[in-house]
């Protein structure tokens, strides 16, 4: 599966998602001051080899804001809620933190948690700051394409 990231003016970015050489969706991705939502989800999924949301897509699912409950599937989208939190400090949060700051929110929202550990959150984090500076490096209209 091929994504494609464009790099809007107003605000949203749009992702496309290719399967057999067609457009399969086409998502409007509201700016947050990092990189793309559905980009983390692309890192937090790939370093990790979970299924979340581009996984679910990429198994045939619909892309929808309102997906059906699935354990691991909610377990990625609450880590890429704490990766985007350490986007908005600065990508240096410690990841004895980010993990604890991962088992409350899990908690809270009564999900089981990935087994994950501080070299997997640097793992991720290195793919996110590459990403990052792809993403930087783009005027607006240019795309970043991603296979998956």
């Amino acid at each position: 599966m091929h994504i494609t990231f464009t790099k809007g003016s107003g605000k949203h970015d749009r992702m496309e998602i290719w399967r057999d050489g067609g457009v399969a969706e086409s998502i409007e991705c509201p700016k947050q001051g990092i990189i793309p939502h559905d980009m983390v989800h692309f890192a937090v999924e790939t370093v990790l080899h979970k299924r979340g949301f581009i996984g679910r897509v990429l198994a045939g699912e619909a892309a929808s804001f309102r997906m059906e409950a699935e354990s691991e599937s909610d377990g990625v989208e609450r880590l890429v809620e704490v990766f985007q939190a350490d986007g908005w400090s600065g990508w240096n949060s410690a990841p004895a933190d980010m993990l604890d700051l991962y088992r409350v929110t899990c908690e809270a929202r009564q999900c089981p948690a990935l087994k994950v550990d501080a070299s997997d959150i640097e793992a991720v984090r290195a793919r996110i700051l590459e990403l990052t500076a792809q993403w930087q490096a783009l005027a607006v209209g240019g795309t970043l394409g991603l296979e998956f």
